[in-house]
């Protein structure tokens, strides 16, 4: 298989790529997450996982970079990473008691031949009802603050969860069954290795 490059310092992408067994490198480039207005929630995720993915490979000159991006989608309202623990209390008000879609970019960039892909998913999540005693537990947790919407799936937040409509890892921020086909586009099989 080709060199992998994860354009991402996240862990929670890192540890889904280790748990399909590939091996990769990080390489971060800063770059500005600044929603251009009047994008579509998959345009926005698509543009902002190409640009970092982009960044990630002007420093490079083989393999493929993996970036990605996520939000959550509440009525309409594009939620990314809450600012402070006011924020994150906010937007669990409006995600509680009711579903949310959650959108994942995906952009891969094989660096010797410059082909790019770039596709997203979309996951509808269901939260019950909390009152405030329970989201105020939860931001003062920390858990909320790194994470687009506000909440960890993958963490204390699965109490709140009470449906998935879609893929589960789209939600923890990177949709591994779309990932695998996109790397097979590029003649990367994730089962054989190669």
């Amino acid at each position: 298989m080709k060199k992998l490059i994860l354009a991402s310092t996240s862990p929670r992408r890192a540890a889904l790529l280790k748990q399909i067994g590939l091996n990769f490198l990080i390489k971060v480039s800063a770059v500005d997450e600044t929603p251009l207005p009047g994008l579509t929630p998959p345009e926005l995720v698509g543009l902002l996982a190409e640009r970092k993915a982009t960044a990630a490979a002007r420093k490079l000159h083989d393999g493929i970079v993996i970036g990605a991006d996520t939000v959550v989608v509440w009525q309409g309202q594009v939620l990314g990473k809450p600012k402070n623990g006011d924020e994150a209390f906010e937007m669990l008000s409006k995600l509680q008691g009711s579903c949310h879609e959650v959108y994942t970019g995906i952009a891969l960039i094989d660096v010797s031949s410059g082909e790019v892909l770039v596709q997203h998913e979309k996951t509808r999540v269901c939260f019950r009802s909390l009152d405030e005693r329970e989201i105020r537990l939860y931001v003062a947790s920390g858990e909320p603050l790194d994470k687009a919407g506000a909440y960890g799936v993958q963490g204390l937040a699965a109490i709140f969860i009470t449906g998935i409509e879609g893929c589960y890892t789209n939600v923890v921020g990177l949709p591994l069954a779309r990932l695998s086909l996109m790397l097979k586009q590029l003649g990367c099989n994730v089962l054989d290795g190669k």
